[in-house]
Order: structure tokens, then sequence, then C-alpha cells
């Protein structure tokens, strides 16, 4: 590379990050609840390049609290194991040996491999699940799904204590029963609840789409509450991205400042949605 090329390099590195200023103050010492899909978790590259993007954020002010999935790696233990799954209304039964499972893969393999990612890129992580510190008390949603909850109870103190000691925080969507029962908590529900619980200034809903569709198969990069209703409505929202805008609009009733739902495959990803003037994905607000 020529000296000429590397100065214009160099230029551009520091204009991008004066540009960011603005957005650096808007988010310092907010909470941004992000949720990690098993499909966005992607490569090892992939999920280092996480990581040090949610060391950067802590870096330069924000709270960072990470909330994943697992639902791929959940499916190839169980059939490893041999382990057959029933389905009511296209939704998995989860008996008593598929929640040992759950258990095992969300906070065992998959947990500590975003801990370990990001403790490697120098941030102070720790794993979690919702049963730690009853930080998520459910209901069983459906006695015909068997294991499977709906939180009811949270515990943001907690949380906001571990803010206040730099660590972040990773959290399987496990909650616990009022009996002492594990449920198992849909990923994106579970980040919903705690981010409205934290009343986060924002809930990133890292999944394996660029964001919220129209008609015409563009993605609509800013919506309303009541845009998001009417999508649904009109069929345009359809399939997975039904319970992923639905979690958009509980949380924002909840207190949640805004929702983005985008490409968590996307190199750098969280970084361009907060801190470009052009963002990253679809950006629900009331």
């Amino acid at each position: 590379m020529k000296k000429q090329d590397m100065n214009r390099d160099w230029i551009a590195t520091a204009q991008t990050l004066s540009s960011a200023l603005p957005y650096l103050q808007r988010y310092d010492d907010a909470t941004v609840v992000i949720k990690l899909g098993g499909h966005a978790m992607g490569s090892d590259e992939g999920m280092e390049s996480f990581a040090r993007d949610v060391v950067l954020m802590q870096q330069v002010g924000v709270n960072p609290v990470i909330v994943h999935g697992g639902g791929p790696m959940i499916n190839a233990m169980l059939e490893r194991l041999d382990i057959k799954s029933e389905f009511v209304n296209g939704k998995r039964v989860t008996d008593a040996a598929t929640v040992e499972v759950v258990e095992m893969v969300l906070s065992g393999r998959v947990n500590k491999r975003i801990v370990q990612a990001i403790n490697a890129q120098g941030g102070k992580a720790v794993g979690l699940s919702g049963k730690d510190a009853n930080l998520m008390v459910c209901e069983q949603t459906d006695p015909d799904l068997g294991f499977v909850g709906t939180p009811v109870e949270m515990n943001p103190d907690f949380l906001r204590g571990l803010a206040k000691d730099n660590i972040i925080p990773v959290i399987a969507p496990l909650g616990t029963g009022r009996n002492g029962e594990t449920f198992n908590v849909n990923g994106d529900t579970a980040a919903g609840a705690i981010a409205a619980s934290l009343e986060a200034d924002r809930l990133l809903l890292l999944t394996d789409v660029a964001g919220v569709k129209d008609s015409s198969g563009e993605v609509v990069t800013e919506l309303t509450a009541a845009q998001i209703r009417a999508l649904t409505a009109d069929g345009t929202i359809a399939g997975g991205m039904i319970p992923k805008t639905e979690t958009a609009l509980n949380a924002i009733e909840g207190g949640v400042r805004a929702v983005v739902i985008l490409d968590g495959r996307a190199p750098n990803a969280c970084l361009l949605e907060l801190y470009t003037e052009h963002g990253a994905g679809s950006l629900i607000r009331d």
C-alpha cells in the first residue's frame, strides 16, 4: 500500500471516530440489552467480532446486557441423544427430559462460549440464567407445552449491581417457577422482559434477517408501534417475524425506549446501529 493511501485510510478512520462523538455522548451510561440469536452466533470469527464490539461499547460508557438463544444447538443435542420432540400448534413441547437438555446446552456450552469470547477481549463477563438470583420468575405458559414459561417477576436490581461493578451479564433464557421448576423461555421473550425491567434505552434483537420488510421486500428503517400492528394485520409481517415484533411492542409498552431488529451476522452490527447516523436494521418505537 502506498503511503498516500495509508494516510487516506488513517484520515477516514479519524473522521469516523469524530463523527461518532454525538452518539457516544448520547449512549453514555445507557443500558442496552442485546439478544444474540442462535443463528446469529455464526463462526468463531463472528463471535470474536461480536465480543469485541460489546467490550468497546462498555468501554465508552454503555451498560451492555446479553441475552442469548441457542435453538440450533438444542436441536442438535436432542437429535444426538435421540430425544424426540412433539409439537402443539407449531411449538415444541418441553417435557422433563427436554428441559434438562435445554438447560445443559444453554447454561453450559452456549453461555460459556459467549462469556469466554467477551473475557478474551478484555471484558469482565459472567454467565447466568434467569434462575440465578430469581432474575426471571415464571409461570407455565400452557400446560400442553410442558415446561415452557412466561416471565411474571423480574429482579433488575441484581443486574444494576453488576453494571456498577463493570460486569457484563450473559443470560441464558431459563426461568424458575414458584415451586422450583425450571422453565424454558423463548429467547426474544426473555430479552424483552429483561429490557423492560431495566427500562433499557435500547433492545437490539440480533437475528438472521436484515430487519422488518415492507410488501415490496425492502427493509423499513423506522417503524412506529401502530405501523407494526398494521403490517401484521395485512399479512406483510408474518412467520418468524411476528414473535420478534410482538416482543418489540411488549418491551416498548414496558418502558424500553426503542427496539431494533437487525442482522447479527453483519460485521459490527451493534456499533453501526448505535454509533452511526444511518444505523442498522429496523428501529421500532412508540
